[in-house]
């Protein structure tokens, strides 16, 4: 006599492996994450991040054309902010670097220190006008060299002032915010 029971147990076993190969051939492959749950975190409600997530910085990036891209994470609209980074060493511009005077309403360089290990120490205010991710240039120049220039490229991921607020990374600080502007606040009573 057959024992039904364990066949039953035999069968589910089958179908549970089956199962698992499927969802993991269907399944994309995991990639290193910054975020792990423990049932002790399950149970706590609690999130671990990673060490090396704590380290975040504002990121200077060369480009092929011989700018530099800054990213600068997450920022909030309507909200005024100073950046500070380091460029590396740029020989075609020499020691004495300045910002081009051209005018740009959302980024202006405030300071520019040159560095005794070389490079430059860049601050700069940003006005985070509208969301998305957003670009803003501004431009150094030599004043030595007549032509010597390089491009920089701020961006950030402007978000709405509704989704809460962002971490700021190393180097950024809010110094403002504009304020809302509500039309049901206003006195006004209107024409008579």
């Amino acid at each position: 006599m057959i024992n039904r029971s364990f066949v039953t147990q035999k069968l589910q076993n089958k179908i549970l492996l089956t199962l698992e190969m499927t969802t993991a051939k269907r399944a994309p492959k995991a990639k290193s994450s910054g975020v792990s749950f423990s049932e002790a975190a399950a149970s706590s409600s609690h999130v671990h991040f990673d060490d090396k997530l704590h380290d975040s910085i504002v990121m200077v990036t060369p480009v092929p054309d011989g700018s530099f891209l800054v990213k600068v994470g997450f920022l909030k609209v309507q909200h005024k902010y100073e950046i500070v980074f380091t460029l590396p060493e740029i020989p075609s511009l020499g020691s004495d670097v300045c910002a081009a005077p051209l005018p740009n309403l959302h980024l202006r360089i405030t300071d520019n220190t040159a560095l005794p290990e070389g490079g430059h120490r860049i601050t700069c205010e940003y006005m985070a006008h509208q969301e998305g991710v957003m670009k803003e240039e501004v431009f150094l120049i030599s004043e030595t060299s007549e032509n010597a220039c390089v491009k920089v490229t701020v961006q950030a991921r402007v978000m709405d002032r509704h989704h809460g607020t962002p971490m700021l990374l190393e180097g950024v600080r809010c110094i403002g915010a504009e304020l809302e502007y509500d039309s049901e606040q206003s006195d006004w009573q209107g024409f008579d």
